[in-house]
């Protein structure tokens, strides 16, 4: 197991630690509140999967809530999607191998997938005012830290602490809206906050590789900085400060096998993506962390208070919309992970070329998610999933016919219409399950959505990786078994190559340069044609989903 590994387990058991001494520190004595004539009276003490949401109640204007926790979301998605173009200009600065400079994404991932189930306990403990304010805190401190870190050491440091806080903002974010907006207004609510969802990871790449390009990767942390201070700022002022509505029991337990279960399979996922699956840290981290994660939900179903209420999936919506959702993110990551590959890689494209080419598809995602959100709030769900998916498949299969020849024009039209797809499933899906639940148990339901749909991403871009490396193998093989002496079509070629280029040993090495790149894009068409399959799964799902919005039960 790598050093870094090893201090991620080290800073996730210093996270629990802290949290724990926390706790006891506030566990004195009951929770009291006033009543109508002065008396005191005791509140039974909430478990995270009570009634309690964090004291979410009257916490401020909707439209001032509304902004503010856009604007975290914004700022925190930005933030993950703006260091990838930047990570080969930090490996020469800080010295590092691409290993080691590639914790800065898996470090980030892993902390986010350990803070997402302990979320609910969080949003139940304590006020929402506070939450946010010490999540957004945690964010900037990590961002200055990183725009400032001397060694890789302190860099990696400040992304794991901006982890901390992006991690519980983005939960935070979720249940704020299922909280301020009735079901019938949910669609166009969540489609509004999915602007900020959406721009952020348009704006990302193309920033990014243009302040890459022309300055430094330093200014990245420059450009977040300011964004969440003034965040830090509106929640200060709009958000109203509510009281603690009860004492939630935190599952020790619990969440340290959540810790080790999700790390180790968050991580095994990763490793397996540019490794491949039969390295021995690969296999050791999935089965510990599989391991770990069935001691989890055993241990969740068991306990009075567990961390993350398994208890959602006897919701048949909840559950349908979770898993359609998480087939979809894995299709999704076809595009995120495999064009870039084909762009940069293959048509040498610069990464600010790479990033113009998706910014017009990611626009047109971010401006049809609230109108995506008015038609949910009228139709439901199902027919928004049926069209999405329609156009999603038929799209994905496009990118499947790929060629070093493909115009420029034509992958921002395909991407367009890709994106315009997808703008119909995401938020529309996940609220359609939320609304499914009640009340108390929004903070799990958009936890355990969240938490699925990450592994699923994880999952899917590690078997789309291997099935674009391992096609690329089979046809780099295909095409060295016809470069023969008894193929006339490829001994023409060898001889017309030889009149411009004299040596022969140039000449080959000319050739099998071609056949790897040929080969790379018929790879990369399989990965897609795989991509293909998943999201008609997730289409022929979406027929099960319900023609009619869901009415929340009561809570």
């Amino acid at each position: 197991m790598s050093t870094f590994m090893i201090s991620y387990i080290i800073f996730a058991v210093f996270v629990l630690a802290v949290l724990n001494i926390m706790l006891r520190r506030r566990k004195s004595a009951p929770a009291a509140v006033e009543t109508a004539d002065g008396a005191r009276a005791d509140v039974r003490p909430a478990t995270s999967s009570g009634q309690s949401q964090g004291g979410l109640g009257d916490i401020g204007s909707r439209g001032k809530v509304v902004v503010t926790v856009m604007l975290g979301a914004f700022v925190a998605i930005l933030n993950q999607t703006l260091i990838n173009v930047a990570l080969p200009h930090m490996m020469q600065d800080f010295n590092v191998e691409t290993a080691t400079i590639q914790w800065l994404v898996t470090g980030y991932m892993l902390v986010n997938g350990v803070l997402i189930p302990i979320s609910p306990f969080l949003i139940a403990k304590f006020p929402t005012k506070t939450l946010f304010v010490s999540s957004m805190s945690f964010f900037a401190i990590g961002a200055f830290v990183c725009s400032i870190a001397p060694t890789f050491a302190v860099m990696l440091a400040g992304r794991l602490t901006q982890a901390v806080g992006a991690g519980i903002i983005m939960q935070l974010m979720m249940v704020i809206m299922l909280s301020i907006f009735p079901p019938e207004r949910r669609g166009v609510a969540m489609g509004t906050v999915g602007i900020a969802m959406m721009f952020a990871p348009a704006v990302g790449p193309t920033l990014s590789g243009w302040l890459v390009e022309h300055y430094t990767w330093r200014l990245l942390f420059y450009v977040v900085l300011p964004i969440a201070i003034v965040d830090l700022v509106l929640a200060s002022l709009w958000l109203k400060k509510t009281p603690r509505k009860g004492n939630p029991v935190l599952d020790m337990k619990g969440a340290i096998y959540s810790t080790i279960g999700f790390g180790g399979v968050l991580y095994g996922f990763s490793e397996a993506g540019s490794n491949g699956w039969g390295q021995t840290e690969v296999v050791v981290s999935l089965v510990v962390g599989s391991l770990f994660l069935v001691l989890f939900t055993w241990r969740s179903l068991r306990s009075e208070h567990p961390v993350l209420n398994f208890r959602v999936f006897r919701y048949p919506v909840f559950t349908l919309s979770t898993v359609i959702g998480s087939v979809i993110n894995m299709a999704m990551f076809a595009a995120m992970v495999l064009l870039p590959v084909y762009l940069q890689n293959l048509r040498g494209f610069t990464p600010l070329d790479a990033g113009l080419l998706l910014l017009p598809g990611a626009i047109v995602m971010a401006i049809m998610s609230p109108i995506s959100g008015w038609v949910f709030d009228r139709i439901g769900a199902r027919a928004l999933a049926i069209v999405g998916l329609i156009i999603t498949a038929v799209t994905t299969w496009e990118f499947s016919k790929l060629t070093m020849d493909t115009p420029y024009s034509h992958l921002i039209w395909l991407y367009i219409f890709r994106m315009f797809g997808m703008s119909m499933l995401g938020m529309p899906i996940m609220t359609e399950g939320l609304n499914a639940l009640p009340r108390h148990l929004y903070s799990h339901g958009t936890a355990m959505a969240n938490t699925l749909r990450q592994v699923a991403a994880s999952l899917g871009t590690a078997f789309l990786v291997t099935v674009m490396s391992n096609r690329t193998k089979f046809h780099v093989e295909q095409y060295r078994n016809e470069m023969t002496e008894t193929n006339p079509f490829f001994m023409d070629v060898v001889s017309q190559l030889k009149q411009v280029i004299p040596s022969d040993e140039a000449v080959s090495e000319l050739l099998y340069g071609l056949v790897q790149q040929r080969a790379t894009v018929e790879g990369i068409n399989d990965a897609f044609f795989v991509a293909t399959g998943l999201t008609v799964l997730a289409l022929l799902m979406a027929f099960f989903l319900k023609g009619k919005k869901h009415k929340s039960p009561s809570a």
